[in-house]
């Protein structure tokens, strides 16, 4: 079972989540982004948050279709996506996919891409989705299958010191057993010129964000 949330940020293409859903997946919406399920027409199985962006209608809407109801305080340390990964790591699952994490505030940005460092989801097959772009953090010490195609972007960014013994496999710019330094840009921009490609990290924590390239793939250097 995969789960899928639904954030109250931005979509670059609002409906991009329906190529993304597969029957079985666990739906779960952080209040605004129940917006989003409304005009795609799903019912999640869960909403979750303090509903301070979110009708009162919208909500009962919801309950009356048979989702539940998490409501919580408008002070709180968690944001609503926040609660939302806790919700979806109550039960197995194989991956959870989040839409509506990004938009126009920087603060809200930012903090939701750190939310793959934090500690109790670095672990966790978590993947933030926009369009053509898609973000997780890698795990330590076993290669990780980069989910994309032959002229396809990678661009590694490390997080919180340098990441060590980082190794990549199918990528233009190889890496073998190198350092990617935090703060440097050395790890942006490659190209997946082999499929499929994986990266391998030994020591520190690796972001690895992938944009699809709908061009013809680059030819093997």
């Amino acid at each position: 079972m995969r789960t899928i949330i639904f954030a109250n940020g931005e979509c670059s293409s609002p409906c991009d989540p329906l190529a993304w859903l597969r029957p079985g997946d666990r739906i779960i919406v952080a209040d605004g982004g129940a917006r989003r399920c409304l005009a795609l027409g799903l019912t999640p199985h869960l909403l979750i948050g303090d509903f301070d962006s979110l009708p009162a209608e919208t909500v009962e809407t919801f309950r009356t279709r048979g989702a539940e109801i998490r409501r919580y305080p408008a002070e709180k340390d968690e944001t609503d996506l926040e609660l939302a990964l806790y919700a979806a790591l109550e039960q197995e699952t194989e991956e959870v996919l989040v839409f509506g994490a990004l938009g126009g505030r920087w603060d809200m940005t930012l903090g939701n891409l750190l939310l793959l460092a934090h500690p109790d989801f670095r672990e966790a097959p978590i993947r933030i989705v926009d369009g053509p772009q898609s973000v997780t953090l890698l795990p330590r010490g076993r290669a990780y299958e980069i989910a994309g195609q032959e002229g396809d972007t990678v661009s590694l960014i490390p997080l919180r010191g340098d990441a060590k013994g980082v190794t990549t496999r199918g990528l233009r710019y190889p890496l073998k057993g190198g350092t990617l330094r935090f703060g440097a840009t050395r790890g942006l921009s490659n190209l997946i010129v082999r499929s499929p490609a994986s990266v391998t990290v030994e020591d520190g924590l690796l972001l690895c964000l992938v944009i699809a390239n709908t061009s013809p793939p680059l030819p093997n250097p």
